[in-house]
């Protein structure tokens, strides 16, 4: 007779630190033993649930559902038998999780029997006597739901512990049943467990002892194997508990909150009535015939697959973030909905637009909508926290994040694990190009360890490569909710964040898409926080309200300016790559923003779509289109597949796609790297678009498009919601460089450029920049009556913002006038003090720094008599620093200078002889060999780019582009990635007004100034 079996005691890597092999591997290989059902355990988790549900799925394997509990010594399995059990397992999860700190748990026995749908394995302890207490009392709570589970692992006391636990079973009455505690889905895998354990433990191997697995058992055995370990009898009652165990993942479904519609209303009419009423905001002067049609039809669709109170949902949120002036705009899908725009939930007018609301949401795919809302990255905690309110942490949660082992992650711990020394892997990772592709990064890794690398070099080889990708914890996902009509722990378990105040779910986005389940998503932008910020300031300047749909719209001197490459701080346009890209494209039109924010990414670059396109935009090429089908797909962007939604759509007008198989192609492309599917999709592809009469060259070129879609593909909804807030951006640029500035540097960290690129920006754009001044600065960067950005006390480093008010309230009752004068009246700790005359803000009381810190160094400042206080007599006057000094002290305090640029002091000795500043270049021809310098302010090596690193130097009339090859860089490496200033000698080459530096010579000048303090923005 053949054997079959259940495996029903199962960790992954999920089970964090402990589990060795990934849910895919244990079904995997389970299949191919022949195994009839598989129990996935996680510790208290179903964290890696849905990845073994979609392999079972592919294997046609029954996947049981449970957990492991930890009680000391002793183990209990609970799995679910149907979609009742799965929702009290969920909430047993919950219960233990919500008792401890972010990823740990508290278990009490008393938590065991509130689970009626539940099967309860419990695997003894060493105490036999305390095990025949708790196995009585467990099957009486359990009546017909309880087994001893019985785990033969191999060990030195195997055969007297597996006479006991029959004993113990017989003893009290339960049946039992056998599992192999499994770990690994191969024994190959016990030196990977080991490490784990090692790193879970913080102790190296070395010293793990008995700690460690005393052999390689713990994995998938074969059935001839447990055969020989078991009783017949055990082995089919794991197939008897399989039986009982009929939950699928598949049955769970989602509702959605309810308590937004009022009474006597229904969704729809509600919706209907939101829309009804955000359009007449929108649109005042009245619907168009086109724009009524369009929202009816969506209405219609939305109320076809009762998605009603998903937007509604959106919407309260939304409404929320306006009422309280935190601005907000929905991206993705959201841009293709007028539904959308008349609930403000996206500011992207639907005139300006063409794109299907069947993107968006749509029959076939029979999925929930996804809308992704960016909030003020300051401000969004408020949203996140009013989510909470409304719902409560029983009905709302973060999804969750898979912290996976990377490069230098991977180092430390296994090196670590291995008993290397801390310093030792420092040095071994900063010898690595992290930007590298990984087999790359992995043969320099190599060659650190010599022409013949000791046993201990090649296991840390071995065992890097083996973790790399493995789960290391859960983390929150940047903004993703899952909001539900009833307890979330019966959908999903939920534990505590480590951010106060915020509690997660143990499923991460791809988990919930899989399942079909809402989320939705509330992202943090730095841009609207500057944009919001800057719109207050004018506001305040102009005596009333500027919103940014008061901005006027397609301003021909907005384009010049982009045109010019003129878009430092400017959204999404800011990197050197799309400045290379603006002088090229010339954008004319809002569409025109459309095509730049996602022509410069992968997918187009890899799939030779850019330079067509920029022909064809040119009129030197001309447009043609291989049938009237993929005319109607690509004939807004000149014959040329852009974005995401045009490759998914020649799939199907091309090659015959069905619906189902066009979305199947769209979830594919992220996971062809890593999945290895291309293959399958390319030949699919090819002999669809050659059936039906295309070249093969076509259908090669939409290979390709596709092939970088998988590594960044950028839909056109995205970039519609992202042009928008790149017109507004530079808008305020163009017309208000001051107060967009002012806002920039009021919302930092973010972007691109930091606070001393900023000024200089403005600077050379006429913006008058004053510094801080204890008598003029608020916190935040201000404009002052003139029009002039006065810098903020924020920008003093490391001085509290409670420090800075105190300070402003003082000051409320008038100006300080001398520096002993503002210590009396604020009171403020000596640190605070210092910080300040260091960073020039006591200039205005004391003329200089170091005469601020002399004035500082009395003991007592001022004696107050009344009110009068006793006037300094015999004051001395120092000295004060000098230019280099001054330069020197604002770099380090300050993080910028309004003094003259440190490369104009330097160009005045020796050490930059015979190099050009950026304003000369422009008067160079193109081959010219050209030598400049500058400060290095941003190192950026996109994955496009083949290995190119663009390096931006920056000097006292303007910035430098350099062009690293992959052959320079790796022969200067030192200089190219540590220099803080750096001279280069190279050839000019220009393309229209864009100009760089093919870079030959690279020399690190920083010993020229080494005690300047100053930072590059790399790799970003």
């Amino acid at each position: 007779m053949t054997l079959e079996y259940a495996e029903l005691h199962c960790l992954s890597g999920f089970s964090f630190l402990r589990g060795a092999s990934h849910p895919e591997e244990l079904v995997q290989r389970a299949s191919e033993l022949g195994y009839r059902a598989l129990a996935l355990t996680d510790e208290c988790s179903v964290a890696g649930v849905v990845r073994a549900w979609e392999a079972c799925r592919e294997t046609g394997l029954q996947l049981i559902v449970g957990s492991e509990f930890r009680l000391q010594d002793e183990r209990v399995l609970m799995l679910a038998q149907n979609r009742r059990g799965y929702a009290q397992l969920c909430e047993l999860i919950t219960r233990a999780r919500r008792r401890a700190a972010k990823g740990q748990y508290q278990i009490e026995w008393s938590d065991f029997g509130l689970q009626p749908d539940c099967l309860l394995l419990y695997r003894p302890g060493a105490d036999l006597d305390q095990a025949a207490e708790r196995g009585a009392e467990l099957s009486g709570r359990f009546v017909g739901r309880c087994w001893i589970l019985i785990e033969r692992l191999l060990g030195a006391d195997d055969a007297a512990r597996y006479e006991q636990q029959q004993s113990l079973a017989r003893q009290i009455g339960l049946p039992m049943v056998c599992a192999s505690a499994v770990l690994m889905h191969l024994p190959g895998r016990q030196r990977l467990q080991d490490v784990l354990t090692s790193i879970r433990l913080a102790v190296p191997l070395s010293q793990a002892g008995f700690r460690l697995q005393a052999n390689a058992e713990r994995h998938l055995r074969s059935l001839n194997k447990l055969r020989r370990l078991y009783t017949t009898e055990m082995l089919d009652e794991t197939l008897r508990i399989a039986e009982r165990c009929s939950f699928d993942l598949g049955e769970l479904r989602y509702e959605y909150p309810a308590e937004l519609v009022p009474s006597g209303k229904s969704a729809g009419q509600w919706l209907a009535q939101r829309v009804e009423e955000g359009a007449a905001l929108r649109f005042p002067e009245g619907m168009s015939v086109a724009i009524a049609r369009q929202v009816e039809h969506e209405l219609a669709l939305i109320a076809e697959l009762e998605y009603e109170h998903y937007f509604l949902t959106i919407d309260d949120i939304v409404r929320f973030a306006r009422e309280q002036g935190i601005l907000c705009q929905g991206r993705g899908s959201a841009a293709n909905s007028v539904v959308c725009y008349c609930l403000h939930i996206t500011e992207v007018d639907p005139r300006q637009v063409n794109m299907l609301f069947e993107r968006f949401i749509s029959r076939e795919r029979a999925e929930p909508p996804d809308i992704d809302v960016d909030f003020e990255h300051e401000r969004r905690e408020e949203v996140i926290q009013y989510i909470y309110r409304r719902y409560g942490r029983e009905r709302a949660g973060i999804a969750a994040t898979v912290i996976c082992y990377r490069r230098r992650s991977a180092l430390r711990d296994v090196g670590k694990a291995l008993g290397l020394d801390a310093a030792y892997l420092g040095w071994l990772y900063s010898r690595l190009d992290q930007r590298a592709d990984y087999p790359q990064w992995l043969g320099q890794l190599r060659r650190c360890g010599g022409a013949a690398p000791g046993p201990q070099f090649e296991l840390l080889l071995q065992l890097v490569d083996e973790i790399i990708g493995f789960p290391r914890h859960l983390s929150q996902h940047v903004g993703g909710f899952v909001i539900s009509a009833g307890p979330l722990s019966e959908l999903v378990p939920v534990e505590n964040a480590a951010m106060k105040d915020r509690s997660l779910i143990q499923w991460n986005k791809d988990d919930l898409e899989s399942l079909g389940l809402l989320k939705v998503d509330v992202l943090a932008l730095g841009m609207l926080s500057a944009v919001r910020k800057t719109l207050g300031l004018l506001s305040v300047r102009d005596g009333k309200v500027l919103r940014m749909q008061d901005i006027p719209r397609e301003d021909p001197r907005v384009y010049d300016m982009l045109s010019r490459a003129q878009s430092v701080g400017v959204f999404q346009v800011e990197s050197r790559a799309q400045m290379n890209m603006l002088p090229r494209l010339q954008p004319r039109s809002y569409y025109d923003l459309v095509v730049q924010v996602a022509i410069v990414r992968p997918g187009p670059i890899q799939g030779d779509m850019v330079h067509p396109y920029l022909k064809r935009r040119a009129g030197l090429e001309s447009v043609s289109y291989p049938s009237e089908a993929v005319r109607q797909v690509l004939e807004r962007t000149l014959g040329v597949p852009i974005f995401q939604e045009q490759v998914i759509s020649l799939a199907v007008v091309a090659a015959g796609f069905s619906a189902g198989e066009a979305d199947q192609l769209r979830r594919a492309m992220a996971a062809w790297r890593r999945s290895g599917t291309i293959a399958v999709y390319q030949k699919k592809l090819v002999a669809g678009m050659l059936a039906r009469g295309y070249s093969d060259e076509f259908a090669q070129r939409i290979c390709r498009q596709i092939e970088g879609f998988g590594e960044y593909g950028f839909p056109e909804s995205h970039a519609a919601s992202f042009a928008l807030l790149v017109y507004i951006s530079a808008w305020l640029k163009c017309h208000e460089p001051a107060a967009f500035c002012c806002g920039l540097l009021n919302s930092q960290p973010m972007g691109f450029y930091s606070a001393s690129q900023l000024v200089q920006d403005a600077r050379r754009q006429g913006v008058t920049v004053r510094g801080v001044d204890i008598n003029c600065s608020d916190w935040d960067s201000t404009l002052e009556p003139d029009g002039a950005l006065r810098l903020g006390l924020r920008m003093v480093k490391r001085l509290s913002r409670k420090a800075a008010e105190v300070l402003l309230r003082v000051r409320q009752a008038g100006p300080f006038v001398s520096v002993t004068d503002a210590q009396a009246r604020t009171g403020l700790d000596r640190g605070s003090w210092d910080l300040l005359a260091a960073a020039g803000a006591l200039n205005g009381l004391a003329q200089h720094r170091y005469q601020a810190r002399w004035e500082l160094l009395a003991e007592d400042p001022a004696l107050a008599l009344g009110d009068a206080r006793v006037a300094e007599s015999g004051a001395v006057q120092l000295g004060a620093p000098d230019e280099q000094a001054d330069l020197e002290e604002d770099f380090r305090h300050l993080g910028l200078t309004l003094g003259r640029h440190p490369m104009a002091l330097l160009r005045e000795g020796t050490a930059l002889k015979g190099c050009l500043s950026a304003q000369q270049l422009e008067a160079c021809r193109p081959g010219q060999l050209v030598r400049v310098a500058g400060i290095v302010t941003n190192r950026q090596r996109p994955g496009s780019a083949s290995g190119v690193t663009f390096v931006t130097l920056e000097d006292e009339t303007g910035q430098v582009n350099l062009v690293v090859w992959r052959k320079t860089a790796a022969m200067q490496h030192q200089a190219l990635l540590s220099a803080r200033l750096l001279q280069v000698s190279g050839v000019l080459e220009r393309e229209g007004d864009l100009i760089h530096v093919i870079a030959g010579r690279l020399t690190d000048i920083t010993p020229y100034w080494q005690s300047l303090a100053l930072n590059s923005r790399d790799f970003r």
